[in-house]
């Protein structure tokens, strides 16, 4: 049987199913695993080995390593903090969701992952796009994205949006000093009419939506730059790659308006 599970976990073709979905299946399948098997009269420790390799399997269906990385770990986890806190109540661990869940709303999970812009990640941006007069960071998080625009344009004036709530107000904290504005809002409700560069750090299954959006909002002219994660089938005006940075997508809408080469979905 230990045999077995593996090899059906790995055929199933999770990069397809909306995050954090394969995440929730890796754990759940782990301990799905450990508890047919302890009922079937395995020892739990050795149960427990098969649980993980389900749960590694699972795992590595994940598109991009960090979420490989959050869905690897969150059975080996959970079995820890269970083992070393059997004692406590159930509505403990609904507590310790409740921060989570401030930060990190669900009706953002389909959006980008927790993830901050790394310092210098735009570096050799403002040599091709030149001087944007407003810029906005569409999906802000804490701010590390305002951090790094306000260090390439000091002049420009630049703007947050952030779902959630919590995040939007330490965004503010940390914009503050850096001259820059954060409001609390859905980035794909609120226009991008009127800014010169629109900065994403989404994920894969939301580009061709940001695409679309700055197609029909931006003028000509304007850019949508997207930090890792390219526009599926557009081909970009630049990308900046190198040793140990991520690439940097950079494109450019034809007109306002114009039909998209890639159509998006609502939320």
């Amino acid at each position: 049987m230990s045999k077995l599970l593996p090899h059906a976990a790995a055929g199933l073709a999770l990069p397809r199913w909306p995050w954090p979905a394969p995440a929730l299946l890796a754990w759940g399948a782990g301990w799905a695993a450990w508890w047919l098997l302890v009922a079937a009269g395995l020892p739990p420790l050795l149960a427990l080995a098969v649980g993980l390799v389900v749960a590694l399997a699972l795992a590595a269906r994940c598109t991009g390593w960090r979420r490989r990385l959050i869905a690897a770990a969150g059975f080996p986890l959970s079995a820890l903090a269970l083992g070393l806190a059997a004692g406590l109540p159930s509505w403990i661990w609904l507590l310790l969701l409740l921060p989570l869940l401030a930060a990190y709303p669900l009706r953002a999970w389909r959006d980008a992952p927790f993830f901050p812009t790394p310092v210098a990640a735009l570096d050799g941006l403002a040599a091709l796009t030149g001087t944007p007069r407003r810029v906005l960071d569409a999906g802000c998080g804490l701010g590390h994205g305002l951090a790094e625009l306000r260090r390439l344009w000091p002049e420009a004036e630049i703007e947050g949006i952030e779902w959630s709530p919590l995040l939007a107000g330490l965004a503010r904290l940390r914009a503050a000093p850096l001259g820059a504005r954060v409001r609390r809002g859905d980035l794909w409700a609120g226009s991008w009419q009127g800014f010169d560069l629109v900065y994403v750090f989404q994920r894969p299954e939301t580009m061709a939506r940001a695409w679309a959006k700055a197609e029909h909002e931006l003028a000509p002219g304007a850019w949508l730059v997207s930090l890792e994660f390219a526009v599926p089938g557009v081909a970009p005006k630049a990308c900046l790659q190198g040793p140990g940075r991520r690439a940097v997508w950079i494109y450019q809408p034809a007109a306002p308006g114009a039909a998209s080469m890639v159509g998006g979905n609502g939320r």
